[in-house]
């Protein structure tokens, strides 16, 4: 496989800059939809083994490649920031 010409540089960011975005990246991943989202995906993946190496698109419902998923299918992320989500919501047990 080739890899990309293009180099991916780290973020170059002060201490408080860094520590803040470290802040704002765990407030979001901790969000309930994101929680949501990864144990669906999480699911889905032990229900389907062969789906190794490919994400789970949570707004078609379908497992794709990765650079798919990210991408949009090549439409871009700036257009998808209201869009509603199919995401299972795990039914609580009392």
């Amino acid at each position: 496989m080739k890899s990309s010409p293009l180099k991916v540089t780290k973020q170059k960011l002060s201490s408080t800059a860094a520590k803040s975005k470290a802040e704002r990246d765990l407030a979001f991943a901790k969000s309930p939809a994101r929680r949501a989202k990864k144990a669906e995906n999480q699911r889905k993946h032990r229900a389907n083994p062969g789906m190794k190496g490919k994400d789970y698109d949570h707004k078609t419902s379908r497992f794709k490649s990765v650079k798919a998923n990210r991408g949009n299918d090549g439409k871009g992320t700036k257009i998808e920031g209201k869009q509603k989500y199919t995401v299972q919501w795990a039914k609580k047990e009392s």
